[in-house]
């Protein structure tokens, strides 16, 4: 199985995504810029819903849960 594109480093204490690391290329990111990243299109297969008033990166559904934020 491929490994997944980004995984989650950090967590806040209410459980939202905060810091992210691509597995491609080794770069760490804040929420803010895999938000920013996500909608300049260069992460494809994930989406940012707005969740109590924050832009927030997800996975978009495909049924597959090796590409999933986690």
């Amino acid at each position: 199985m491929a490994r997944k594109r980004v995984t989650v480093t950090k967590e806040s204490p209410t459980g939202r995504n905060e810091e992210f690391h691509d597995n491609y290329t080794g770069q760490n990111m804040s929420r803010e810029e895999f938000v920013s990243k996500i909608n300049a299109g260069v992460y494809s297969n994930y989406t940012v819903k707005n969740i109590n008033g924050v832009d927030t990166p997800v996975s978009k559904p495909d049924g597959k849960k090796g590409n999933n934020l986690g």
